[in-house]
Order: C-alpha cells, then structure tokens, then sequence
C-alpha cells in the first residue's frame, strides 16, 4: 500500500473535483482500487504503489488540461482516461481547430483576434518587442494586448505581467475616493482586471495578484525600475505626458515585452499638457523593432452603435461645430 498527496495550488478546488465532487466520484469509479480524499487544496491517494502512480499521471493530465483550456468536464475527464498518449493528441486536436487562437479564457472561451488590425497585433508581435496600437474605444487593442500578455505567460515566455495605466479621471471630478491605495487606484484599472478576468480563472488570478506574478500600477509607480523576463502594457497612453511616457519606455529590461496602447481622440490630460503619444509616434515610427498599428472604427468589437457613433465624431467638420455653438442652437429654438 502507498499514499500520496497531490497539490492544485491556484486552482479553486471544485473546478476540478466538482461542485459536489461529482468529477472525484467519477476518478473514484474509474479507480475503485483506490481510495481517493480531498482535503482544501489537497488530493490524498491511498492504495497499490502502481495504481495510485497511474492516477497521479492522470491527474497531472488532467490539471495541464484545466491549465490551457481553463475548463474541466466530466467529458473531459473521461476521455484523458481513455487516451492511450493522454493530453498531447488531445491539444493537438483542438489545435487544429483553432490555428488563429490566441488562449483559452475562463470555462473554455476561446479568445482570438476578431478584426484585421487585431490579427495585425498578433502578427506583429511575433516579429517586435515592443508594440504601439492606437485607435478609437471599442477596437480591442487593450483586450488583444492583456490576451497576448496572458498567453506569454501561460506560455512561459515571461516570467510576470506589468499592467500600467495613467491615474487620470475622464474629465471628471471624482473627489475623495474612500479606502487604502489599492481601492483609491482601482477604479482607474477596471478595464485591465475585466480583461484579465475573461483569461484567467478566479483562483489562479487571485494567486497572481497576491505573489506578483500580475501586477496592476498606475504609470507614476513605474520610475526607477528594470522590467526583466517581463510582459509590460501601458494602456491609455493618451493621458501620459511627454516624460512619463519616455520613463515607461525606458523601463524595457532584458527578455521584456511591451505593448502601449491609446486613443488619441479621448485626451483626458489638463489642455496646458501635451500628450507624449504625439511625440512618441513621431520620433519612434521609424525605429527598428518597433511597430505602430492604428486601429479604426472597422476594428470596433461592441455594439454596432459604437462604430456610428465613432464615424459620426469623425466625420464632423469645423462647421458642424459651428453649427451646435450654443449661440445657433439658441438661435434655432427661439420662438416663431
């Protein structure tokens, strides 16, 4: 007789035993020479040395499948057991159905480019290590970018993810926001940890989050540093000035990645300030392993809304201003 005792450390446990532990009565029936116990986080295994050897390999394939595709069903289960070469036929068959995936997301989603300037993203980014995608709201270039990061990481091309964002209100006084640092920052990074939140399940991103692995600043938090083996993002890079936008560039370390996104046509900075994305596009356009994609309203991935509402700003004129000057709307709803 043997025991052994098994970790799935980051992982919510009833992802892999079931909510009831439906999925560890059916490795129970698969395995009835066995007895099989979960405690938290921890899987014990008593019986035959052999046996209980057999099933730690199983379920070593099964965790690696939880691990890409960040699902586990019953099916699932039933068909690694099967498999006499386990997970390897099984990830190349999906493989082949989906050449253009970018990751699994939560409950098996599968997340890919969904425009032509996405794909250009993707693309690009197997040939730069350092990236500019601008465009309007709703062009996907943040969540295609925490995509790429997610799968660098997943992938063990990286060691860590830096997350940064300008702590700018949109035009907007918010006031005294309640709470430590974190909860006075967080409303400025939602975006990020909604993007990151469609990738990566709950308990692995929690994990993450705790040791480092995934860190979520705003851009003043970034002087000083060296991002080695790192994936970095600095998203809405419209609002960082000149100086801060050069501090975030020259943070890049050996092994390091990194993507900056923005949208010039949403400026939240104060109007005595110049965004330093203007510059950046100038003077860096050129430079070898850099890449600048500009997204448009062709790209929009929201409500077909969004992409009428983008053309219809764009496609104003200095004269459709003068047009809705308070004096002419005055004028046009005086009385007859």
């Amino acid at each position: 007789m043997g025991e052994k005792t098994i970790k799935i450390e980051g992982i919510h446990p009833p992802e892999i035993f079931g909510l009831r532990e439906e999925k560890l009565k059916l490795l129970q029936n698969i395995f009835p020479k066995l007895r099989i116990v979960s405690r938290g986080e921890e899987l014990i295994i008593i019986g035959d040395k052999h046996e209980t050897a057999f099933f730690e390999a199983k379920f070593q394939l099964m965790l690696a499948h939880y691990e890409r595709f960040s699902k586990l069903t019953e099916e699932n289960i039933l068909e690694i057991m099967a498999r006499e070469n386990g997970y390897a036929a099984s990830l190349d068959q999906e493989g082949t159905r989906d050449g253009d995936l970018l990751l699994y997301g939560r409950n098996g989603m599968a997340i890919k480019a969904r425009s032509p300037n996405q794909q250009r993203m993707v693309d690009s980014f197997k040939k730069h290590d350092m990236l500019f995608a601008i465009g309007p709201a709703g062009t996907g270039k943040t969540y295609t970018a925490v995509a790429l990061a997610v799968r660098a990481l997943k992938n063990k091309e990286v060691k860590r993810i830096i997350l940064a964002r300008p702590a700018v209100e949109a035009g907007e006084n918010l006031g005294f926001l309640p709470g430590d640092l974190k909860d006075k920052l967080d409303p400025y990074l939602r975006p990020l940890y909604d993007a990151l939140r469609d990738m990566i399940p709950p308990a692995k991103l929690a994990t993450y989050l705790e040791d480092g692995t995934i860190e979520i600043a705003p851009l003043a938090f970034m002087r000083g540093r060296t991002l080695d083996n790192a994936f970095a993002i600095l998203d809405e890079a419209q609002n960082a000035t000149e100086s801060q936008l050069k501090m975030f560039l020259t943070r890049m370390g050996r092994s390091a990645q990194f993507i900056i996104t923005g949208d010039i046509t949403q400026i939240d900075l104060p109007k005595h300030q110049v965004p330093g994305l203007f510059k950046a596009i100038k003077l860096l356009n050129n430079v070898k392993g850099i890449e600048f994609i500009f997204l448009n309203q062709r790209d929009v991935v929201r409500h077909d809304l969004v992409t009428r509402i983008i053309e219809a700003y764009e496609s104003s004129s200095q004269h459709d201003k003068k047009d809705l000057s308070k004096d002419s709307i005055t004028q046009n709803n005086k009385p007859k």
